[in-house]
């Protein structure tokens, strides 16, 4: 919730330093990019809370934790990145895309124990 907050308040200050006004979301590049990326970031929140809750129900909580404190790093320098330049997304964005892979096999390895114990 503080990454969603962090992102959403730069934004603000976008919109306050190019003078765009809500709801307006064209504008100077550098705001266009920074609106981008916390939509971006906010659009896969869900996804990784619900695979990050059940890999660490169902599997480990400590393997869980430590994708999703990766997870959210990497988002962290997708959002810096990207408000730089477009190009400055990429690398992050294929290791946070990687962690979600890796939560959602351990989430489906977690259930899988659970309902097929005999």
């Amino acid at each position: 919730v503080l990454f969603l907050a962090y992102f959403a308040m730069q934004v603000i200050y976008a919109r306050r330093k190019y003078k765009i006004s809500p709801p307006e979301t064209k504008g100077h590049p550098e705001f266009e990019r920074t609106f981008r990326a916390q939509a971006n970031c906010s659009e896969y929140f869900p996804i990784f809370i619900s695979l990050l809750w059940v890999a660490g129900i169902f599997f480990h909580q400590g393997v869980s934790a430590a994708c999703g404190l990766l997870y959210l790093y990497t988002r962290l320098k997708y959002f810096h990145g990207y408000t730089l330049a477009a190009q400055g997304r990429l690398g992050p964005l294929y290791t946070s895309a990687w962690l979600l892979c890796v939560l959602v096999g351990l989430a489906l390895a977690g259930l899988l124990a659970h309902f097929l114990r005999p």
